[in-house]
Order: C-alpha cells, then structure tokens, then sequence
C-alpha cells in the first residue's frame, strides 16, 4: 500500500489530482475516495498543500483501474494487491467464476430479450407446423399478422407478447384445449336454447372472458369490444359459425347480457 510522504516545492516530479484525473479518465471524488480508504494514496504533497502522485503511486493507481475494470470489488483490490502470489491467484479465480456467472445470466437475459422482441412481433413463438398442430387445422398463422395490425399499439398486446415469450408448445396446448373446452359448453348452450342474461349463460360468458384472458387481461368492456366483431368482422363470423352456425351472433348477445349485469354498457362499451 502507498503511504504518504514528506512535502515537496511546487518543482518538483509529481501529478495533482485534477491531473491524474484528467489522464486517467477517472473523477476526483474517486481519486479522493480511494485516498480516504487507503487504497491509493499521494506519496508527496506539494509546498502548498497540494496532493502530488509519483509514479510509484501512478503504477498503483494502473493496477487499480485493471481490477476495476475486471469488475473485481473495491473491497477485495487493495488486499489483492498486498496478497503474495498464491492468495493472489486464488482471488483472481474466484472473480473469474462470478464473471462467467454473469455472463451466463447475461445469456439467458440475451434470449429472454430476442424471445420478447420477436413475440412482440408475430405473437406466439412456434412454427406454422407447430402452430397447426397447437391450434388446429382452422388455425392461420396470417391472423397473429391481422392482430398485431389492429391491436399492436395496445398494453393487451404489450400483455399477450410477454407471455407468448414465454411459452413454449406445451403451454400454448394447453390454452388451445382451455378455449376448445369452452367452445364446446357454448355449442352444448346454443343447441339448448339457452337464453342470454340467464344464470347458465351469464357463467359461460366468464368462462370465455377467462379463456381470453390467457392471451391477455380481459376486462368486461374488452369483452364486449371481441364480442362485436363476432357479428361484424367475417373473419369471427366464419371462424364461430364453423364451430355451431349461429354461434357467433348468441355468443355476442351472452357476452353483452353478462357485461350489463358487471355495470357495462354494451352500446357504450370502450376497449379503453
């Protein structure tokens, strides 16, 4: 460790703290940091008081910046500058293993990260193959496209691309069976008359409800947003009345009726 030395004149070799600053490319308040702590100190001082760092001190000060920049803690550089060889190496591996710790972290944060941005861009991460197999044969993968465009610009859609990342087939499976098993309670509902607003068709609205809000949180507004382009986009229409004809038309009334009982509106009803 340096020590602090004897004064020198204002003439004499030696580097002020704004100066080592400055070549260093580090603050004065570390400098002055470092000097409080005891880990590299100014040998001399000049006549008027001045902090002066030699070049036995600079030396240090180079070692220092090494280990910092090895992201080796504060705490441990000025022991292992002290430390005789053997210690020395010792501590050097063990910065070494928290460094490929961190890098290993860093790896799976990496991909986590390209995972989101790629949801974020196309929705669930699996093949057209995968997405058939997932989903089912009436399943196109053109319609994460056609939802990304009306709905891209949402926090529903923020929602649904945080959880596509992180979902693999298995998981995607297991919502496609979800909304399958509701599609079939409706068709059951539907064949059997039942009447919107009734207590059977008010529980079978929250269970669709639910079944969306795998993709993202539904509340009963949004609910009755889906519920109109059941009626008025062709693409529901289709995709509804090929699983019951005249599914799509009960299904929205039921969803309406059951929003009415929640306080919502269906004529007023906002995605917001």
């Amino acid at each position: 460790m340096t020590t602090r030395g004897s004064r020198r004149s204002d003439s004499d070799d030696g580097l002020t703290v704004g100066a080592v600053a400055s070549r260093f490319g580090v603050t004065v308040r570390a400098l002055h940091h470092w000097d409080a702590v005891g880990l590299v100190l100014p040998s001399l001082r000049s006549t008027g008081g001045h902090r002066l760092y030699t070049a036995s001190d600079l030396a240090r000060l180079r070692r220092v910046l090494l280990y910092r920049e090895l992201d080796v803690p504060l705490h441990e550089i000025g022991p292992l500058l002290e430390a005789p060889a053997e210690e020395a190496a010792a501590s050097l591996l063990r910065q070494r293993d928290r460094l490929r710790e961190r890098t290993e972290r860093l790896r799976r944060k990496t991909g986590d990260l390209e995972r989101l941005i790629e949801a974020r861009r196309s929705g669930p991460l699996l093949s057209e193959r995968e997405q058939a197999e997932v989903f089912g044969e009436r399943w196109r993968p053109s319609w994460n496209a056609g939802a990304r465009e009306r709905w891209g610009g949402t926090e529903q859609w923020a929602q649904y691309a945080e959880r596509a990342a992180q979902r693999g087939a298995g998981d995607w499976k297991e919502v496609s069976e979800a909304v399958e098993e509701v599609h079939a309670k409706l068709t059951e509902a539907h064949r059997a008359s039942t009447v919107p607003g009734s207590e059977r068709a008010d529980a079978l609205a929250e269970e669709h409800r639910a079944a969306i809000s795998a993709y993202f949180d539904c509340t009963h507004a949004m609910h009755v947003c889906i519920a109109r382009l059941y009626t008025t986009d062709p693409g529901f229409t289709a995709f509804l009345d090929a699983v019951e004809g005249g599914l799509a038309t009960w299904l929205r009334e039921v969803v309406e009726a059951n929003a009415r009982s929640h306080g919502v509106c269906p004529e007023t009803a906002s995605w917001d």
